[in-house]
């Protein structure tokens, strides 16, 4: 079926639909509101650890990589939890894949902040 929102109005209501999703990530998944806050809490510090606009952006991408990936992988959940609450192994490994991109996020935002700071404190 064919939406009925086009041009800048289909813009509108895809915002609407984000923000939807972004207070419902809020609301049942404690990852997200904790990746939100570790967000928040690094943002300055981005400003003290970065020397050129591209390293500030390096900084900031990979936190929100992680929480794109968090936003994914809740949504993973959400359908698997939604087809039904019986144990398949093919829902366990759609959750733990989605985990598992989570885990891989953070390793990248781990080495790109590390990376970061090891060189102000040494170079």
């Amino acid at each position: 079926m064919k939406s009925p929102h086009t041009g800048f109005k289909r813009v509108i209501y895809a915002a609407g639909y984000s923000w939807k999703g972004f207070k419902s990530t809020w609301k049942h998944e404690a990852a997200f509101r904790q990746e939100v806050w570790l967000f928040a809490l690094l943002l300055p510090v981005a400003f003290w650890l970065s020397e050129t606009l591209l390293e500030w952006i390096a900084l900031i991408a990979v936190l929100l990589l992680v929480m794109v990936v968090e936003l994914l992988n809740s949504a993973v959940e959400s359908v698997v939890d939604r087809v039904g609450s019986d144990f398949h192994k093919l829902s366990g490994r759609a959750k733990d894949q989605g985990s598992a991109a989570v885990l891989i996020s953070f390793v990248i935002a781990f080495m790109v902040w590390g990376g970061m700071l090891f060189n102000k404190l040494f170079a």
